[in-house]
């Protein structure tokens, strides 16, 4: 049964900061990736089209399908894990999120839907302004 992540995108004030901190991964380690302390345990539900939801400013904005989740020890002996992530990022329907440590499985059901790719929108559009107007029904 598919499962996602919901993950507070620390330091990033937009989308476009994830971007380019994705860009800069992508570089340096020709892969995109996050790492966390904490290992999930339902793995096997991660791969069957899992993705982690990235939120920036209190909203769910973002996801990433997750390709892979690879653990390992650091030089400091510490257990870590990778999330292997596609780079592409989907947009997806605005949804608030409170503030909270670590990550959160998310259901399926709990998830936002993602934004329709039909739609032209505009980059230079204020979030907040994109936000109501799908509010509105209008994107």
């Amino acid at each position: 049964m598919t499962v996602h992540l919901v993950k507070l995108c620390v330091g990033a004030d937009d989308i476009d900061d994830l971007v380019q901190w994705q860009k800069h991964l992508q570089k340096t380690y020709k892969r995109v990736f996050h790492t966390t302390r904490m290992v999930p345990r339902r793995v096997p539900d991660l791969l069957d089209n899992g993705s982690i939801y990235w939120v920036i400013k209190r909203q769910i904005r973002v996801r990433q399908p997750i390709t892979d989740v690879e653990e390992f020890v650091d030089d400091q002996g510490i257990r870590r894990c990778h999330l292997h992530l596609d780079p592409a990022l989907v947009l997806t329907r605005l949804q608030a999120r409170r503030p909270f440590q670590g990550w959160r499985y998310l259901t399926p059901e709990d998830a936002p839907v993602d934004m329709p790719s039909d739609i032209e929108i505009d980059e230079d559009m204020p979030e907040d302004m994109r936000h109501e107007l799908s509010e509105m029904g209008l994107l």
